[in-house]
């Protein structure tokens, strides 16, 4: 049966928006992470970071109230297909404490900045950042990483 996803200001006052939600906030975790502020060319300042998280899929980054998050697109293991918490009264702090007045339940997603794919972060450190003493050409490749003592460089 598919639930009907109602305004808040149609819910009743002892009415739960979970109840009519598709699980959003079950489909993605996130995490703070550093702001990026300079064009510093170590092999993983702020801006080449958030390049190779993007590099990853299924991820992406997003400005909330002036604070950067990694975002995983990931499905919460314990939400069952009626999108309802499997662990309900065991679940994490983290879920124990989030509030539904913070929810995303009738927003579609009101970020200040949203990156899905690694070019955009040269565009707005572009727009941002003063300019770079040894510019780094558009597009370059990302750095190469070594595992296992061979060297890969990341796509």
């Amino acid at each position: 049966m598919k639930k009907t996803k109602l305004r808040r200001d149609q819910l009743k006052p002892d009415e739960c928006f979970c109840a009519h939600c598709t699980g959003t906030c079950c489909r993605y975790s996130s995490l703070p992470i550093e702001t990026p502020s300079t064009w510093d060319d170590s092999d993983w300042d702020d801006s080449d970071a958030i390049r190779w998280y993007l590099a990853h899929g299924s991820t992406l980054v997003n400005v909330e109230r002036e604070t950067w998050y990694l975002v995983v697109m990931t499905r919460c293991t314990y939400l069952t297909d009626d999108n309802r918490c499997r662990i309900d009264l065991s679940r994490p702090k983290i879920c124990l404490e989030y509030a539904t007045s913070e929810c995303e339940y009738d927003d579609d997603w009101m970020c200040e900045k949203v990156f899905e794919i690694p070019e955009q972060t040269w565009e707005s450190a572009e727009a941002v950042l003063p300019p770079r003493l040894n510019p780094r050409r558009r597009g370059a490749a990302l750095p190469v990483i070594e595992i296992n003592g061979v060297a890969h460089e990341v796509q």
